[in-house]
């Protein structure tokens, strides 16, 4: 049953101070890589990372290439072995979040800069132990599922390089085989299930993304250019899950481009997103001070009638595809329908992987971290809706690991719950935390940034 919505005047939600972000302790990183190494099931375990992938390799020990390729090589012993070009034998003291064999090989460093020392894959490779009769396991940034392809064993997105190279070592009577599904599965993947400590890592991103884009909501005007629009989010640094997006305009409003020089005018559709290490917030509408009865009838009710089902249908033991179906369902008649699956995994990659597919029999757990993320299409030209947000899924046991762990955090979150419930008509089940600073807060004309979208009773 879809809930009606209206437009009611909300306060525009308080900007929460959000300070260091909450470590990760060594112990829980020689943990994660102890289950990688158990999982996998072979002799050698190679994770892949680079300067756009290097989600897993920060899952596994902390340490993210800035410039280069780099590899961590986990074998028998507990050998841990992070192999890096020129500049990040530097940054791994820094950057690994536990101790660390560090090798050199050059042909990781970006070209031109000496090969003098290491230059060759295989003699390092070799040289940490890795030889012929080996068990390998590659962890690349994707996987193929078995209707992609007619061997999914084999590694399909790792380097050319690495894999060749890992193939000639280990020969004829060892194997090379694919690992992904071991971190990136979306029911039993290690990076599917969070620790009350990466859950409040992930919180102090997503309110950090959510204050940036909810900054451009309140404070974008007729006449700033895109590039003005998104300055509002006082971006400070963080490391990013995907580029800034700011866009608007009288046609097809696209939210995956960049800021530009073009002025926003009134009326234009516009979209921003902000995505960080662990969540990305995103809310699209029009710019105006002037709501328009038709857009909230056709498409804001609908979207956010949507939105509303969604929150309340993610649940522990609940199935992907139910959720998947109870969305679409939520959305019979309306005139646009989601592009992508509606909600997904997040992790420090901002799309993980996801079990809300249609038919999927993946069920939900405790220590998903999610994003509702039902992107609307079509729409009509100058008009725009999203909103995007980021909540982790917690039994009672690690409700109480977060509530013992971060208080100040826990609090953030059952205020949140409230305002949802009180505020917005949603109400959640025990086990939805949401991250955000403001969650399902959707204001469908930015420059009555108060008037948002509210459930009520059901059909």
């Amino acid at each position: 049953m879809t809930p009606k919505v209206t437009l009611r005047q909300v306060p525009f939600p308080e900007l929460p101070a959000t300070g260091a972000r909450p470590p990760i302790a060594a112990a829980e990183y020689e943990r994660r890589l102890a289950e990688i190494y158990a999982a996998a099931g072979a002799d050698w375990v190679i994770v892949y990372g680079d300067r756009e992938h290097s989600a897993n390799l920060g899952f596994a020990c902390g340490f993210d290439p800035r410039f280069e390729e780099a590899l961590l090589v986990l074998g028998p012993g507990a050998r841990r072995v992070l192999v890096v070009g020129n500049e990040g034998v530097d940054y791994v003291p820094v950057a690994a979040g536990l101790p660390v064999e560090v090798a050199l090989c050059q042909s990781l460093s970006l070209m031109g800069q000496t090969r003098s020392q290491a230059p060759r894959l295989a003699d390092v490779l070799r040289g940490i132990g890795i030889a012929e009769g080996a068990r390998t396991s590659l962890i690349g940034w994707k996987y193929l599922e078995a209707e992609e392809t007619e061997d999914p064993t084999t590694p399909a997105f790792v380097p050319a390089l690495l894999l060749d190279t890992v193939r000639r070592i280990c020969g004829a009577h060892g194997s090379v085989t694919d690992g992904t599904a071991v971190l990136m599965h979306p029911a039993h993947g290690l990076k599917a299930r969070n620790s009350a400590a990466q859950i409040a890592a992930f919180a102090w991103a997503a309110e950090r993304a959510a204050n940036a884009v909810l900054r451009v909501v309140r404070g974008a005007r007729p006449g700033m250019t895109e590039y003005e629009a998104a300055g509002l989010m006082a971006y400070q640094g963080d490391p990013m899950a995907c580029h800034v997006m700011m866009t608007g305009g009288a046609g097809p409003v696209i939210g995956l481009q960049s800021p530009s020089a073009r002025r926003l005018a009134d009326g234009d559709g516009v979209s921003t997103a902000m995505g960080l290490w662990g969540s990305l917030c995103c809310r699209a509408g029009v710019l105006s001070a002037a709501p328009d009865a038709s857009f909230v009838e056709r498409y804001a009710g609908p979207y956010f009638g949507a939105l509303a089902t969604w929150w309340q249908a993610l649940r522990i033991g609940a199935s992907g595809g139910a959720i998947h179906a109870a969305v679409h369902e939520a959305l019979a008649g309306a005139p646009f329908a989601p592009a992508l699956n509606p909600g997904h995994l997040i992790a420090l990659d901002e799309w993980t992987h996801t079990p809300i597919r249609a038919g999927s029999a993946d069920r939900i757990g405790s220590g998903m971290v999610f994003q509702c993320d039902i992107i609307p299409t079509p729409l009509p030209a100058g008009r725009a809706l999203n909103c995007e947000d980021t909540v982790a899924v917690a039994d009672a046991e690690l409700r109480a690991e977060l509530r013992a762990g971060y208080p100040e955090l826990w609090e953030r979150i059952e205020a949140r719950r409230s305002a949802m419930r009180e505020a917005l008509g949603i109400t959640l089940p025990d086990e939805l935390l949401p991250l955000s600073t403001a969650p399902a807060y959707l204001p469908p004309f930015w420059m009555a940034a108060d008037l948002v979208c509210v459930a009520g009773a059901v059909d």
